[in-house]
């Protein structure tokens, strides 16, 4: 992993990232693939949304939560 703390994913925010949304384009993606975005505190919900409306969103978890899932 990185030394650099993880930023938000929303345009223009440099803000560190707090949450990792984890997405899926069935279109183009196995089902099993995760894409991921980060969020920050303030940008979490608008990007949940941005991806639920469009069916993408598959799941939200701490950036803590995420890397220990990647760590097993």
């Amino acid at each position: 992993m990185s030394d650099e703390t993880p930023i938000c994913s929303a345009k223009g925010c440099r803000a560190d990232a707090v949450w990792v949304l984890a997405w899926n384009n069935p279109k183009i993606h196995t089902p099993e693939r995760r894409k991921t975005w980060l969020a920050c505190e303030e940008h979490r919900e608008h990007l949940s949304q941005f991806l639920g409306v469009r069916g993408f969103l598959k799941d939200v978890v701490t950036l803590k939560e995420w890397d220990e899932r990647q760590e097993s």
